[in-house]
Protein backbone atom coordinates (compact mmCIF):
# COMPACT_ATOMS: atom_id res chain seq x y z
CA UNK A 1 0.00 0.00 0.00
CA UNK A 2 2.86 2.10 1.24
CA UNK A 3 5.03 2.11 -1.92
CA UNK A 4 2.04 2.86 -4.11
CA UNK A 5 1.12 6.09 -2.48
CA UNK A 6 4.96 7.13 -2.37
CA UNK A 7 5.41 6.41 -5.70
CA UNK A 8 2.02 8.69 -6.46
CA UNK A 9 3.53 11.40 -3.94
CA UNK A 10 6.69 11.62 -5.46
CA UNK A 11 5.13 12.33 -8.87
CA UNK A 12 3.01 14.89 -7.71
CA UNK A 13 5.61 17.06 -5.09
CA UNK A 14 7.95 17.02 -8.50
CA UNK A 15 5.53 19.06 -10.58
CA UNK A 16 3.69 21.16 -8.01
CA UNK A 17 6.54 23.11 -6.40
CA UNK A 18 6.87 26.56 -7.47
CA UNK A 19 9.15 29.52 -5.69
CA UNK A 20 6.73 32.24 -5.30
CA UNK A 21 4.38 31.88 -2.37
CA UNK A 22 1.32 33.14 -1.76
CA UNK A 23 0.42 35.77 0.78
CA UNK A 24 -1.01 33.30 3.32
CA UNK A 25 2.19 31.35 3.85
CA UNK A 26 3.62 33.56 5.73
CA UNK A 27 0.11 33.76 7.86
CA UNK A 28 0.17 30.03 9.03
CA UNK A 29 1.59 28.78 11.95
CA UNK A 30 3.08 25.61 10.36
CA UNK A 31 3.97 24.32 14.12
CA UNK A 32 0.73 23.45 14.70
CA UNK A 33 -0.23 19.91 15.09
CA UNK A 34 -3.24 19.93 12.62
CA UNK A 35 -3.69 22.25 9.97
CA UNK A 36 -6.98 23.15 8.02
CA UNK A 37 -6.49 25.58 4.42
CA UNK A 38 -9.76 26.02 2.91
CA UNK A 39 -10.29 27.80 -0.71
CA UNK A 40 -11.95 28.00 -3.90
CA UNK A 41 -11.06 25.40 -6.36
CA UNK A 42 -7.97 26.68 -8.29
CA UNK A 43 -6.27 29.44 -5.78
CA UNK A 44 -3.31 27.46 -5.07
CA UNK A 45 -3.83 25.23 -2.17
CA UNK A 46 -2.07 22.42 -3.33
CA UNK A 47 1.01 24.05 -4.57
CA UNK A 48 1.11 25.69 -0.91
CA UNK A 49 1.11 22.87 1.10
CA UNK A 50 3.76 21.15 -1.12
CA UNK A 51 5.83 23.86 -0.86
CA UNK A 52 5.75 23.46 2.69
CA UNK A 53 6.83 19.81 2.49
CA UNK A 54 9.82 21.05 0.58
CA UNK A 55 10.99 23.37 2.61
CA UNK A 56 10.35 21.79 5.80
CA UNK A 57 10.36 18.05 5.22
CA UNK A 58 11.83 17.00 1.63
CA UNK A 59 11.59 13.31 1.69
CA UNK A 60 8.76 10.95 1.68
CA UNK A 61 10.17 9.28 4.29
CA UNK A 62 9.38 11.85 6.80
CA UNK A 63 6.20 13.13 4.97
CA UNK A 64 3.57 12.13 2.85
CA UNK A 65 1.37 13.88 0.03
CA UNK A 66 -2.13 11.81 -0.90
CA UNK A 67 -5.31 12.91 -2.30
CA UNK A 68 -8.40 12.11 -0.48
CA UNK A 69 -10.48 11.11 -3.84
CA UNK A 70 -7.44 9.00 -5.02
CA UNK A 71 -9.04 5.22 -5.60
CA UNK A 72 -5.87 3.51 -3.66
CA UNK A 73 -6.91 6.18 -0.72
CA UNK A 74 -10.59 5.34 -0.22
CA UNK A 75 -9.98 1.93 -1.12
CA UNK A 76 -7.60 1.79 2.01
CA UNK A 77 -9.06 4.43 3.94
CA UNK A 78 -7.44 7.33 5.66
CA UNK A 79 -7.11 6.21 9.04
CA UNK A 80 -5.33 2.58 8.06
CA UNK A 81 -2.66 4.74 5.57
CA UNK A 82 -2.07 7.09 8.80
CA UNK A 83 -1.54 4.34 10.93
CA UNK A 84 0.64 2.64 8.86
CA UNK A 85 2.63 5.44 7.36
CA UNK A 86 3.19 6.64 11.26
CA UNK A 87 4.24 3.35 12.77
CA UNK A 88 7.05 3.20 9.65
CA UNK A 89 8.80 6.39 10.92
CA UNK A 90 6.39 9.33 8.91
CA UNK A 91 6.28 12.52 10.76
CA UNK A 92 3.56 14.15 8.77
CA UNK A 93 0.86 13.28 6.48
CA UNK A 94 -0.80 15.90 4.11
CA UNK A 95 -4.16 15.19 2.73
CA UNK A 96 -5.46 16.95 -0.25
CA UNK A 97 -9.05 17.67 -1.27
CA UNK A 98 -10.27 15.91 2.31
CA UNK A 99 -14.14 17.32 1.85
CA UNK A 100 -14.55 14.28 -1.14
CA UNK A 101 -13.28 10.91 1.88
CA UNK A 102 -16.61 10.06 3.09
CA UNK A 103 -16.46 10.81 7.07
CA UNK A 104 -13.40 12.29 6.52
CA UNK A 105 -14.00 14.46 10.08
CA UNK A 106 -14.57 11.56 12.01
CA UNK A 107 -11.43 9.26 11.06
CA UNK A 108 -9.12 12.79 11.20
CA UNK A 109 -10.30 13.49 14.39
CA UNK A 110 -9.01 9.86 15.42
CA UNK A 111 -5.76 10.62 13.99
CA UNK A 112 -5.05 13.32 15.44
CA UNK A 113 -5.83 12.17 18.85
CA UNK A 114 -3.91 8.88 18.05
CA UNK A 115 -0.86 10.20 16.60
CA UNK A 116 -0.56 13.78 18.72
CA UNK A 117 3.08 13.85 18.03
CA UNK A 118 2.80 13.42 14.15
CA UNK A 119 1.30 16.89 11.72
CA UNK A 120 -1.68 16.43 9.91
CA UNK A 121 -2.06 19.02 7.05
CA UNK A 122 -5.58 19.10 5.19
CA UNK A 123 -6.81 21.19 1.76
CA UNK A 124 -9.98 21.25 0.49
CA UNK A 125 -11.45 23.00 -2.49
CA UNK A 126 -15.63 22.98 -0.80
CA UNK A 127 -15.36 25.59 1.65
CA UNK A 128 -19.18 23.99 2.91
CA UNK A 129 -17.94 21.06 3.71
CA UNK A 130 -14.63 22.00 5.59
CA UNK A 131 -16.83 25.15 7.64
CA UNK A 132 -19.28 22.77 8.74
CA UNK A 133 -16.80 20.24 10.23
CA UNK A 134 -15.16 23.64 11.82
CA UNK A 135 -17.52 23.22 14.97
CA UNK A 136 -16.32 19.29 15.86
CA UNK A 137 -12.55 19.93 15.05
CA UNK A 138 -11.74 23.39 15.74
CA UNK A 139 -10.11 22.65 19.13
CA UNK A 140 -7.81 20.20 17.33
CA UNK A 141 -7.59 21.70 13.83
CA UNK A 142 -5.88 25.70 12.69
CA UNK A 143 -8.35 26.86 9.69
CA UNK A 144 -7.20 29.12 7.64
CA UNK A 145 -9.08 30.46 4.11
CA UNK A 146 -6.61 31.07 1.20
CA UNK A 147 -8.30 33.87 -1.54
CA UNK A 148 -7.51 34.40 -5.03
CA UNK A 149 -4.80 36.58 -6.33
CA UNK A 150 -4.81 40.09 -5.01
CA UNK A 151 -2.98 42.35 -8.18
CA UNK A 152 -0.11 42.56 -6.23
CA UNK A 153 0.61 38.79 -6.24
CA UNK A 154 -1.18 39.18 -9.89
CA UNK A 155 2.33 41.48 -10.48
CA UNK A 156 4.40 39.07 -8.82
CA UNK A 157 3.25 35.85 -10.57
CA UNK A 158 3.48 37.37 -14.17
CA UNK A 159 5.91 40.16 -13.90
CA UNK A 160 8.18 38.41 -10.91
CA UNK A 161 8.21 42.00 -9.22
CA UNK A 162 7.44 42.05 -5.61
CA UNK A 163 5.84 45.26 -4.71
CA UNK A 164 5.36 44.33 -1.16
CA UNK A 165 1.76 45.12 0.81
CA UNK A 166 0.61 48.49 1.62
CA UNK A 167 -1.48 49.09 4.33
CA UNK A 168 -4.67 50.76 4.36
CA UNK A 169 -3.54 53.42 6.30
CA UNK A 170 -0.41 53.87 4.12
CA UNK A 171 -2.71 54.18 1.14
CA UNK A 172 -4.49 56.46 2.37
CA UNK A 173 -1.81 58.98 3.76
CA UNK A 174 0.85 58.37 1.45
CA UNK A 175 -1.17 56.74 -2.21
CA UNK A 176 0.57 59.42 -4.46
CA UNK A 177 4.26 58.44 -3.48
CA UNK A 178 3.14 54.60 -4.21
CA UNK A 179 1.58 55.10 -6.85
CA UNK A 180 4.66 57.52 -8.22
CA UNK A 181 6.89 54.52 -7.35
CA UNK A 182 4.97 51.37 -9.49
CA UNK A 183 3.77 54.12 -12.29
CA UNK A 184 7.76 54.58 -13.07
CA UNK A 185 8.03 50.58 -13.32
CA UNK A 186 5.29 49.61 -15.19
CA UNK A 187 2.48 50.42 -17.35
CA UNK A 188 0.21 49.69 -14.32
CA UNK A 189 -3.43 50.81 -16.03
CA UNK A 190 -2.64 48.28 -18.37
CA UNK A 191 -1.87 44.98 -15.93
CA UNK A 192 -4.79 46.12 -14.24
CA UNK A 193 -7.11 45.44 -16.85
CA UNK A 194 -5.54 42.10 -17.02
CA UNK A 195 -5.68 41.40 -13.89
CA UNK A 196 -9.97 42.61 -13.78
CA UNK A 197 -10.38 39.86 -16.73
CA UNK A 198 -8.32 36.59 -15.68
CA UNK A 199 -6.09 37.72 -12.76
CA UNK A 200 -7.57 36.19 -9.64
CA UNK A 201 -6.76 32.40 -10.17
CA UNK A 202 -3.29 31.42 -10.45
CA UNK A 203 -3.64 29.11 -13.14
CA UNK A 204 -3.71 32.15 -15.70
CA UNK A 205 -0.17 31.18 -15.65
CA UNK A 206 -0.75 27.61 -17.38
CA UNK A 207 -2.29 30.09 -20.55
CA UNK A 208 -5.12 32.75 -20.40
CA UNK A 209 -6.48 31.56 -23.51
CA UNK A 210 -7.88 28.38 -21.27
CA UNK A 211 -8.79 30.54 -18.67
CA UNK A 212 -12.08 30.89 -18.63
CA UNK A 213 -13.13 27.13 -19.76
CA UNK A 214 -10.93 26.47 -16.87
CA UNK A 215 -13.17 28.80 -14.24
CA UNK A 216 -16.27 27.82 -16.35
CA UNK A 217 -15.12 23.97 -15.06
CA UNK A 218 -14.92 25.27 -11.95
CA UNK A 219 -18.04 27.16 -11.57
CA UNK A 220 -19.65 23.66 -12.85
CA UNK A 221 -17.90 21.60 -10.08
CA UNK A 222 -18.24 23.62 -7.20
CA UNK A 223 -22.36 23.86 -8.22
CA UNK A 224 -23.06 20.30 -8.99
CA UNK A 225 -20.27 18.85 -6.48
CA UNK A 226 -20.05 20.54 -3.38
CA UNK A 227 -23.02 23.01 -3.56
CA UNK A 228 -25.69 19.32 -4.30
CA UNK A 229 -23.47 17.19 -1.95
CA UNK A 230 -23.74 19.50 1.07
CA UNK A 231 -27.15 20.89 1.19
CA UNK A 232 -29.01 17.75 -0.24
CA UNK A 233 -30.06 19.81 -3.49
CA UNK A 234 -31.26 17.56 -6.54
CA UNK A 235 -30.50 17.78 -10.05
CA UNK A 236 -33.52 19.25 -11.31
CA UNK A 237 -32.94 22.43 -8.75
CA UNK A 238 -29.20 23.34 -9.55
CA UNK A 239 -30.08 25.11 -12.98
CA UNK A 240 -32.53 27.45 -10.78
CA UNK A 241 -29.24 27.74 -8.37
CA UNK A 242 -27.74 28.74 -11.70
CA UNK A 243 -29.70 31.31 -12.97
CA UNK A 244 -29.65 32.91 -9.89
CA UNK A 245 -25.91 33.67 -10.15
CA UNK A 246 -26.53 34.77 -13.89
CA UNK A 247 -28.78 37.36 -12.42
CA UNK A 248 -25.97 38.47 -10.00
CA UNK A 249 -23.23 38.63 -12.41
CA UNK A 250 -25.29 40.37 -15.06
CA UNK A 251 -26.61 43.53 -12.05
CA UNK A 252 -25.28 46.63 -11.65
CA UNK A 253 -24.33 46.14 -7.57
CA UNK A 254 -27.15 43.97 -6.93
CA UNK A 255 -29.55 44.88 -4.40
CA UNK A 256 -31.43 41.76 -3.97
CA UNK A 257 -35.52 41.86 -4.72
CA UNK A 258 -36.93 39.00 -3.05
CA UNK A 259 -40.35 39.07 -4.15
CA UNK A 260 -38.82 39.74 -7.74
CA UNK A 261 -36.28 36.82 -8.04
CA UNK A 262 -38.58 34.08 -6.35
CA UNK A 263 -41.05 34.99 -9.66
CA UNK A 264 -38.58 35.39 -11.83
CA UNK A 265 -37.59 31.98 -10.87
CA UNK A 266 -40.33 30.26 -10.20
CA UNK A 267 -39.33 29.79 -5.91
CA UNK A 268 -40.26 31.05 -3.00
CA UNK A 269 -38.87 33.54 -1.07
CA UNK A 270 -37.41 31.41 1.43
CA UNK A 271 -35.69 29.37 -1.05
CA UNK A 272 -33.94 32.41 -2.46
CA UNK A 273 -32.70 33.36 1.01
CA UNK A 274 -31.36 29.98 1.01
CA UNK A 275 -29.93 29.80 -2.54
CA UNK A 276 -28.40 33.00 -1.79
CA UNK A 277 -26.59 31.57 1.17
CA UNK A 278 -25.43 28.64 -0.69
CA UNK A 279 -23.74 30.76 -3.36
CA UNK A 280 -22.23 32.87 -0.48
CA UNK A 281 -20.77 29.61 1.20
CA UNK A 282 -19.37 28.26 -2.16
CA UNK A 283 -17.34 31.70 -2.88
CA UNK A 284 -19.46 32.60 -5.86
CA UNK A 285 -20.61 36.10 -3.85
CA UNK A 286 -19.97 39.19 -1.77
CA UNK A 287 -23.11 40.01 0.24
CA UNK A 288 -21.77 42.97 1.72
CA UNK A 289 -24.11 44.13 4.92
CA UNK A 290 -25.92 47.44 5.16
CA UNK A 291 -24.20 50.07 7.41
CA UNK A 292 -26.04 49.71 10.84
CA UNK A 293 -25.99 48.17 14.42
CA UNK A 294 -27.61 45.22 16.23
CA UNK A 295 -30.94 43.75 14.95
CA UNK A 296 -31.39 47.02 12.54
CA UNK A 297 -28.78 45.89 10.07
CA UNK A 298 -29.78 42.72 10.02
CA UNK A 299 -33.23 43.27 8.50
CA UNK A 300 -31.63 46.00 5.94
CA UNK A 301 -30.82 44.82 2.54
CA UNK A 302 -26.87 45.46 1.45
CA UNK A 303 -25.90 44.73 -2.01
CA UNK A 304 -24.39 41.54 -3.48
CA UNK A 305 -21.59 41.19 -5.59
CA UNK A 306 -19.87 38.46 -7.04
CA UNK A 307 -16.47 37.26 -5.09
CA UNK A 308 -14.24 38.72 -7.81
CA UNK A 309 -14.27 40.14 -10.91
CA UNK A 310 -12.88 37.41 -13.63
CA UNK A 311 -15.89 35.20 -12.13
CA UNK A 312 -18.59 37.86 -13.94
CA UNK A 313 -16.40 37.76 -16.73
CA UNK A 314 -15.99 33.93 -17.53
CA UNK A 315 -20.21 33.93 -16.43
CA UNK A 316 -20.15 36.44 -19.75
CA UNK A 317 -18.50 34.26 -21.84
CA UNK A 318 -20.92 31.92 -21.43
CA UNK A 319 -24.24 33.79 -21.33
CA UNK A 320 -23.26 36.14 -24.22
CA UNK A 321 -24.11 39.45 -22.04
CA UNK A 322 -21.45 42.50 -21.35
CA UNK A 323 -20.41 43.30 -17.90
CA UNK A 324 -20.96 46.54 -16.74
CA UNK A 325 -17.88 48.65 -16.25
CA UNK A 326 -19.25 50.23 -13.05
CA UNK A 327 -19.94 46.65 -11.54
CA UNK A 328 -16.35 45.65 -12.58
CA UNK A 329 -14.72 48.41 -10.32
CA UNK A 330 -17.12 48.03 -7.38
CA UNK A 331 -16.66 43.94 -7.73
CA UNK A 332 -12.49 44.56 -7.34
CA UNK A 333 -12.90 47.11 -4.47
CA UNK A 334 -15.05 44.77 -2.42
CA UNK A 335 -13.48 41.41 -2.74
CA UNK A 336 -9.79 43.12 -1.97
CA UNK A 337 -11.06 45.11 1.10
CA UNK A 338 -13.01 42.13 2.22
CA UNK A 339 -10.10 40.09 2.27
CA UNK A 340 -8.63 42.35 5.12
CA UNK A 341 -10.98 44.22 7.35
CA UNK A 342 -14.71 45.10 7.36
CA UNK A 343 -16.67 46.64 4.89
CA UNK A 344 -20.28 47.77 4.75
CA UNK A 345 -22.64 49.49 2.43
CA UNK A 346 -23.76 53.25 3.71
CA UNK A 347 -26.35 55.09 2.91
CA UNK A 348 -24.97 58.13 1.10
CA UNK A 349 -21.64 56.25 -0.93
CA UNK A 350 -20.38 53.07 -2.01
CA UNK A 351 -18.77 51.88 0.72
CA UNK A 352 -17.86 52.36 4.29
CA UNK A 353 -14.72 50.82 5.41
CA UNK A 354 -13.70 49.75 8.95
CA UNK A 355 -16.30 51.70 10.38
CA UNK A 356 -14.36 54.75 9.98
CA UNK A 357 -14.01 55.86 5.84
CA UNK A 358 -16.11 56.25 3.37
CA UNK A 359 -15.31 55.11 -0.37
CA UNK A 360 -17.02 56.17 -3.80
CA UNK A 361 -15.85 53.86 -6.72
CA UNK A 362 -15.99 55.52 -10.64
CA UNK A 363 -13.66 56.41 -13.14
CA UNK A 364 -10.89 59.50 -13.64
CA UNK A 365 -14.07 61.83 -13.80
CA UNK A 366 -15.70 60.99 -10.85
CA UNK A 367 -16.46 64.44 -8.65
CA UNK A 368 -16.83 64.90 -5.00
CA UNK A 369 -20.48 65.70 -5.22
CA UNK A 370 -21.54 62.78 -3.66
CA UNK A 371 -19.20 62.70 -0.41
CA UNK A 372 -18.38 66.73 -0.46
CA UNK A 373 -19.93 66.93 3.13
CA UNK A 374 -18.53 63.40 4.55
CA UNK A 375 -15.54 63.27 6.94
CA UNK A 376 -12.82 61.14 6.03
CA UNK A 377 -13.68 60.24 3.00
CA UNK A 378 -12.26 59.01 -0.68
CA UNK A 379 -12.55 58.81 -4.34
CA UNK A 380 -10.95 55.35 -5.58
CA UNK A 381 -11.07 56.12 -9.29
CA UNK A 382 -10.28 53.45 -12.11
CA UNK A 383 -7.94 54.68 -15.24
CA UNK A 384 -5.81 57.41 -13.49
CA UNK A 385 -2.08 56.03 -12.68
CA UNK A 386 -1.34 58.67 -10.05
CA UNK A 387 -3.82 60.35 -7.60
CA UNK A 388 -3.55 63.42 -5.43
CA UNK A 389 -5.28 64.15 -2.04
CA UNK A 390 -8.71 62.25 -1.50
CA UNK A 391 -8.23 61.17 -5.14
CA UNK A 392 -6.92 57.51 -4.75
CA UNK A 393 -5.82 54.71 -8.11
CA UNK A 394 -8.48 52.07 -7.96
CA UNK A 395 -5.22 49.56 -8.50
CA UNK A 396 -3.75 50.71 -5.40
CA UNK A 397 -6.39 48.69 -3.23
CA UNK A 398 -5.00 45.54 -5.05
CA UNK A 399 -1.78 45.42 -2.75
CA UNK A 400 -3.52 45.23 0.72
CA UNK A 401 -2.32 41.59 1.00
Amino acid sequence: MLQKLIEIHELIVSKKHKHIKRYLFEKINWNAQAICIAGSRGTGKTTMIIQHYHETYGTSEKALYISADHISVISHGLYEIADTYFKSGGQALYIDEIHKYTNWSVELKSIIDVYSDKQIIISGSSTIALSKSKGDLSRRVVYYELKGLSFREFLLFELKKNYGTISLKNILAHHREKSLEIKKDIPVLKYFKNYLAYGYYPFFTEGVEDYYSKLQNVIEKAVYEDIATSFNLSQPKLPVLKKLLWIIAASEPFTPNIDRISRELGVSRQTVYHYIEYLEQAGFILNIKKHGTGMKAIRKPGKIYMENTGLIKAISEVSGMDSITGTIRETFFANQLNTVTSITIPEKTDFFVKNKFSFEIGGKNKSFSQISELENSYLALDDIEVGFGRKIPLYLFGFLY
